[in-house]
């Protein structure tokens, strides 16, 4: 049993580790391979009749070991391992139990060396991989968040607030809590087209150079880099804030966030993906609606 054990957490952290260090150095992406097919054939492998739970409890053991050492390297943050997860999961259970159908079915003596029965799901998964990649290389979709905020206070007065924040304090959402990025402060370096406009966050940087000003209308930023803990499969593109009166007394604050990614499978990740930006974009604006209360009273 011990043996079986050892065995099954060797050949997944082999599988797991490779897989991420392929990740790692862009020779495959973030994609079906990485995320669906590399969990379901370690389910199908490790599913044998020889291994059976064995499998599933070294299995469970070398993801949490694997995850824990990306998080604990800075190579991956919480929210991101936990948002790949269920799909991890589910790869390998839908492995896991289709080899459990099928070893239903064979005689008792019908068995087969693990590790040998290992070596071609690994270079299925090598070529699959490969293959997504170089299909896939050139496929980024923009992708746009939008929120909206209508406070009691004049476009001009919003804008003056938003355009640089010395220090954003503001009730975190659920994702922050965990370790989605938290923005600190935004510097405007030049109040200008061409002007420089730096965001800190918990887990590095946003630098956006303006590309169109209007005052209390309209601030509309290229992002031209960023700096943020294991998000090489996110690109952020434009931020943008559209400042429209309201009545006599309030306004509309308008924030865009355009991005692409690198992530498939795309009905899985681009609705977490929205939440992500959805709740950094509550945040500022919580702090946004504190700030001009500090500062007008209102």
């Amino acid at each position: 049993m011990k043996k079986e054990f050892t065995l099954s957490i060797i050949i997944s952290l082999t599988f797991l580790t490779l897989g991420f260090l392929l990740l790692h150095y862009e020779l495959i992406g973030y994609g079906v391979s990485f995320f669906v097919f590399l969990p379901f054939i370690l389910g199908y492998i490790l599913a044998k009749g020889t291994v059976k739970k064995f499998g599933l409890y070294g299995f469970i053991f070398s993801l949490a070991t694997f995850f824990i050492l990306l998080f604990a390297g800075g190579l991956e943050g919480m929210v991101c391992i936990l948002m790949a997860l269920p799909l991890v999961i589910i790869a390998f259970i839908l492995g896991y139990g289709i080899k459990r159908l099928i070893e239903n079915g064979k005689s008792k003596t019908d068995k087969d060396n693990i590790v040998k029965s290992s070596i071609l799901p690994l270079f299925l998964f090598l070529g699959f991989g490969f293959l997504e990649k170089e299909l896939t290389k050139n496929d980024k979709e923009i992708i746009s968040v939008k929120t909206e905020m209508i406070i009691p206070y004049s476009t001009t007065e919003v804008y003056e607030t938003i355009k640089s924040v010395d220090t954003l304090i503001a009730d975190k959402p659920f994702l922050m809590k965990l370790d989605l990025p938290i923005p600190n402060k935004c510097i405007l370096e030049k109040e200008e087209v061409g002007g420089l406009r730096t965001c800190y966050f918990s887990g590095g940087t946003i630098t956006e150079r303006i590309t169109e000003l209007k005052k209390a209308k309209v601030l509309r930023m290229d992002v031209i880099d960023y700096k943020l803990t294991g998000r090489k499969w996110l690109g952020f593109k434009e931020a943008i804030y559209y400042f429209d009166k309201v009545g006599q007394d309030s306004s509309k604050i308008t924030r865009i966030t355009t991005y692409t990614s690198v992530l498939t499978p795309r009905f899985y990740w681009q609705p977490l993906e929205k939440i992500g930006i959805s709740q950094e974009h509550d945040y500022v604006f919580d702090n946004l609606k504190n700030d001009l209360k500090k500062k007008y009273g209102r």
